[in-house]
């Protein structure tokens, strides 16, 4: 069996679900050609798990400290180009096409009338899911950027019958956790500025990461650039982790027990919406701008670590895929759910609708 699976690079978080996926995928008799975009190539590390795989330009959103920037969004990606990536793309070797909110790949199968299955926490936008910040150029964008034939979400709690939990890529922790540091990841934000935030707490220690760092020390505060394998030891031996509102690296947080404090995208829904669910459930707590008072606070008494264990998401999903997908959906979430460990009592799913954004499928467009 051939599979494509494309990848929006834009974000570690959709490339670490794709490591934990091509982990997974190797323990079948598959061929995975694996198709990143969103994120110029150059930019890409650590890819070594895709062996050699296709790129290409995508889309993507500009942002500048910290907040969404739409004209610039416009200018900055090139529209003729993403369509002709889309009808270049080569379909017909494959037997399975999947994206995980990869915009050539589900256009491309789109126009060719192949199915796409979509496997990422974008999907899991439906009726009753948490969405905040939502209006209607972020709806139009939310349903049109990757549409799919059969969308399988990912999220914290089981909102729809095609939600799952969260895709993992975490070896398994230490033996030696004693807590050191507070890592920071705010890719989004002005670095200087972050730096500069945290300094205001000059007896705590600071692990700060983001692209484009150098390896040094300001004060209380260590800066690295990006890097897999140290961030995740950095993970392992924190007492808190700060970061913006993506999905990927605060499930990680939560399956480890690590107390968060997050800040979600200005102007992005994704995120403005992960920010409602987590305070829903209390799995962190949010704050809305890079406040002294706030993070002092949360130092001091941050929330009460739950106690949650995503079961393997990715050992289902592969062997779902690798036999043609031949499970309902909602038979695949029902078990990855009653195998999951939650100690916290979570807030049933609301009866009536929470939002007006459909997942994100091709039936979207038949109005």
């Amino acid at each position: 069996m051939k599979i494509l699976y494309g990848v929006q690079a834009t974000g570690q978080g959709h490339i670490s679900r794709a490591r934990a996926m091509a982990s997974a995928l190797q323990q079948h008799d598959v061929e995975v050609t694996w198709l990143f975009s969103g994120r110029s190539a150059e930019r890409l590390f650590d890819m070594e798990p895709f062996g050699d795989f296709e790129h290409r330009r995508g889309l993507t959103f500009a942002t500048r400290a910290g907040n969404i920037r739409y004209l610039e969004t416009i200018t900055s990606n090139n529209i003729f180009e993403f369509w002709r990536d889309i009808r270049q793309l080569d379909l017909a070797p494959y037997d399975v096409i999947v994206t995980d909110y990869e915009p050539v790949t589900a256009w491309a199968a789109r126009l060719a009338d192949r199915l796409c299955i979509g496997i990422g926490h974008q999907y899991a936008f439906g009726n009753g899911t948490p969405v905040a910040g939502g209006d209607w150029l972020s709806r139009t964008i939310m349903r049109s950027f990757a549409p799919v034939s059969i969308p399988l979400g990912l999220h914290w709690h089981p909102y729809a019958d095609n939600v799952l939990p969260p895709i993992l890529d975490l070896p398994a922790l230490p033996g030696d956790q004693r807590a050191r540091h507070v890592l920071v990841y705010l890719p989004f934000e002005d670095q200087d500025r972050v730096t500069r935030w945290l300094q205001q707490v000059p007896d705590r220690a600071f692990i700060q990461y983001a692209g484009g760092l150098d390896h040094e020390m300001r004060g209380n505060v260590q800066r690295h650039p990006t890097s897999i394998a140290s961030f995740k030891r950095h993970l392992a031996g924190s007492d808190g982790v700060i970061c913006n509102s993506g999905f990927e690296l605060i499930s990680e947080c939560i399956q480890w027990q690590k107390p968060v404090l997050t800040k979600p995208l200005a102007g992005q829904m994704e995120q403005l919406s992960n920010a409602m669910a987590l305070q829903e459930l209390g799995y962190a707590s949010v704050m809305s701008s890079l406040c002294d008072a706030t993070l002092r606070q949360w130092l001091v008494a941050p929330e009460q670590r739950p106690v949650v264990r995503f079961a393997d998401v990715a050992a289902t999903l592969a062997e779902w895929l690798a036999s043609s997908c031949q499970r309902p959906v909602d038979e695949l979430a029902q078990e990855l759910w009653s195998n999951s460990l939650t100690t916290r009592h979570l807030p049933e799913p609301s009866p009536g609708p929470r939002s007006s954004i459909p997942n994100p499928t091709t039936e979207a467009f038949s109005a």
